[in-house]
């Protein structure tokens, strides 16, 4: 018996071509080479580092934390030196990122009670709000303060104090912090403002400097700190003559 042949109709070959198409398109397109993925317009946290940033104080510290070198400054909020000095080691301190300040209270017994009133109030305020908000504070005090132990003008208080800073100032705890400075400097012989120590933390050496040091001597201190010409590990006194006058 003879089995008939059936020839494919003409809807059933354009289905066919047509998934014969589909395939080959479907085979070319992998060979071709695939995109790289964009790349996000917001970088990785790996790509830009955070800054290095201070810890809340004390101590007041003002630059970069991982600075090799630390200029420990011996001041009075109401010593006009150290009025003048302030921005002039601020500019310095921003222009040398190996370089950080850190602040030790020392209110001279001539300019009391201001200088210590002021030493209260950026204390508490730097307890309050941080290192950025102490450094203002101070800042605040130099721009105000009549100098010479005079203090504040009658009635002008700190703008913006707020109630964690007047609760510290209400207390004793800036006051206890303040004698224990100043009694420290007074261990190390320190009597007069401004005084800097220079710290190296990669050799802990430091160098003492009287009074408001220049930029330039100042790296010629650095200089010879990094280079080990400080005898002794504990510290070692620059005269005072080579840096200029000494202030009152």
């Amino acid at each position: 018996m003879r089995i008939p042949r059936f020839a494919p109709s003409r809807t059933v070959l354009v289905v066919a071509l047509l998934a014969a198409a589909a395939l080959i398109a479907a085979a070319w397109l992998g060979l071709q080479p695939q995109s790289p993925p964009a790349e996000s317009d917001s970088p990785s946290a790996e790509a830009t580092p955070a800054p290095a940033t201070e810890p809340a104080g004390p101590p007041w510290r003002y630059g970069r934390a991982d600075a090799r070198f630390t200029v420990v400054e011996y001041a009075d909020l109401e010593c006009p030196f150290c009025r003048a000095y302030f921005a002039v080691l601020k500019r310095w301190i921003d222009a040398h990122p190996d370089v950080r300040w850190q602040w030790h209270h020392l209110p001279l017994p001539l300019h009391e009670p201001a200088a210590s009133a002021g030493a209260r109030l950026v204390e508490c305020v730097g307890e309050a709000g941080g290192q950025a908000a102490f450094w203002q504070a101070a800042e605040w005090v130099y721009t105000h303060t009549r100098g010479d132990g005079q203090g504040l003008p009658e009635g002008l208080r700190y703008p913006d104090l707020t109630p964690a800073a007047q609760q510290c100032l209400d207390s004793d705890r800036p006051d206890a912090l303040i004698r224990a400075q100043s009694a420290s400097a007074a261990q190390e012989g320190i009597k007069v403002t401004p005084t800097l120590r220079l710290q190296d933390r990669q050799s802990g050496k430091t160098l003492l400097l009287h009074g408001p040091v220049e930029g330039d001597a100042l790296l010629s201190a650095i200089d010879l700190l990094a280079a080990g010409a400080a005898a002794e590990p504990a510290s070692k006194e620059m005269p005072a003559e080579s840096l200029g006058d000494m202030p009152r």
